[in-house]
């Protein structure tokens, strides 16, 4: 499988990092968006370790796109550029993070219990019934598992989704996921991913939805002690994806290409 997209004409100026880990091709709706603009690069990540996607990001940032590269970055995604940016300084022009996760463990603690309570008691049941059963599973199997396990966090995240752009191009891989996320949120209890932020020398927008269950004060105020440039962007009416959002996704694209352009 080819582990990437292209939009648009070269140069490839533009990286968009998808979320999960192990959900590639979800960025595809925002790098069509932004196609007629520039040429936009979309990588998939397919390495099982946290040191092993900053090296994948990086060598098919270097074969593809033209440096120093724009890197969007979406939820996991967010982190991944932003961990990326701060050991390739010069690989990356500036960063744009999309619903990034909250950067200091104590902000996370609420995340799964507002997801739940947006749910009906079925859903809830299902999302626990899928929780318990796929590690017992393996390969395409435990893959369908983990994509109807992204629906109902996806509901759970929407504030009110479009329907026709929320169906993505999305590759689900629940392997990538059970390898990574542990150990990216080991790096996040430890202090060591916001420290990080102190090696980062390219300006960093933050686009955060207010519904969004990942707390926006927990992207905001941790990143703002770090990052020499930082501006941070709030939407209303907005969950987890923006561009699925009905009342938020013009107002997005708006921001997103004003960070774009912005010196």
């Amino acid at each position: 499988m080819q582990n990437y997209r292209v939009y648009g004409q070269p140069p490839l100026s533009i990286a968009v990092i998808h979320g999960g880990p192990g959900a590639a091709g979800e960025m595809a709706p925002v790098a069509e968006a932004l196609a007629s603009d520039c040429g936009i690069f979309e990588p998939f990540q397919t390495a099982d370790s946290v040191h092993g996607q900053i090296e994948e990001l990086k060598t098919q940032l270097n074969k593809m796109a033209k440096a120093p590269v724009i890197l969007i970055g979406f939820s996991w995604g967010a982190w991944l550029c932003y961990l990326t940016a701060a050991n390739n300084s010069d690989l990356v022009k500036k960063i744009i993070l999309i619903s990034s996760g909250p950067f200091e463990s104590h902000y996370a603690s609420n995340i799964q219990r507002i997801r739940l309570n947006r749910l009906s008691k079925d859903e809830r049941n299902e999302i626990n019934e899928i929780s318990d059963h796929l590690k017992n599973l393996k390969g395409s199997r435990q893959d369908r598992l983990f994509s109807r396990f992204g629906m109902l966090v996806a509901k759970a995240d929407a504030y009110d989704s479009i329907e026709k752009v929320s169906k993505e191009k999305t590759i689900y891989n629940f392997h990538i996921f059970n390898a990574v996320w542990p150990e990216a949120e080991a790096l996040r209890r430890s202090g060591k991913l916001l420290s990080l932020g102190k090696k980062i020398r390219c300006p960093v927008t933050a686009i955060h939805g207010d519904y969004d269950p990942h707390p926006a004060t927990g992207v905001r105020e941790p990143l703002s002690r770090v990052l020499k440039k930082f501006r941070f962007v709030l939407l209303e009416k907005c969950g987890h994806k923006p561009w699925v959002e009905k009342g938020a996704r013009e107002h997005f694209f708006m921001v997103l290409r004003e960070a774009i352009e912005s010196i």
